[in-house]
């Protein structure tokens, strides 16, 4: 028996270990800023104009319990407090703190570090075009198709 003949990379594989092993690296430098890669882009959302709880989720790609813990440790280590929204008041907005707001600016600066630092095997000609070719693939790939089929559990 032969296994089937690949007419493509795996793709699929090659991205997975790629982000793992970059986010294993981010992982464990934003730990030395007291932040996680959760929080980090949860500050930065947050910083960029006043959004609810459900907003930043979106943004962040994070579901509500992930989203709601996330902001309870950004409260409890005086990075962010949720407030009433200026704009609506039956909302609550996530607002950053000024120690909130340097450790963002810290942490976005180990993040573009981690990056480069990724980037930095390829090719200078190749880095801009990798960049620009991988945005387009997730802009494509944006909508993650049909979820898995569940089977009932047997009992």
């Amino acid at each position: 028996m032969s296994a089937p003949e690949r007419t493509e990379r795996d793709v699929t594989g090659l991205l997975n270990m790629a982000g793992h092993a970059l986010s294993n690296r981010l992982a464990a430098a934003l730990a030395d800023v007291d932040l996680t890669p959760r929080m980090q882009c949860v500050l930065v959302h947050a910083l960029e104009q006043e959004r609810t709880q459900i907003q930043l989720a979106a943004l962040a790609d994070l579901d509500k319990t992930t989203m709601v813990s996330t902001v309870d440790e950004l409260e409890s280590r005086g990075f962010a407090e949720r407030k009433p929204s200026a704009t609506d008041r039956r909302a609550r907005v996530i607002a950053v703190t000024e120690k909130g707001r340097l450790a963002a600016e810290e942490g976005q600066r180990i993040v573009d570090r981690v990056h480069a630092d990724a980037l930095s095997s390829l090719p200078d000609a190749a880095r801009a075009a990798f960049v620009e070719a991988l945005g387009q693939l997730a802009d494509t790939t944006r909508d993650p198709g049909p979820q898995p089929v569940r089977r009932a559990r047997g009992r």
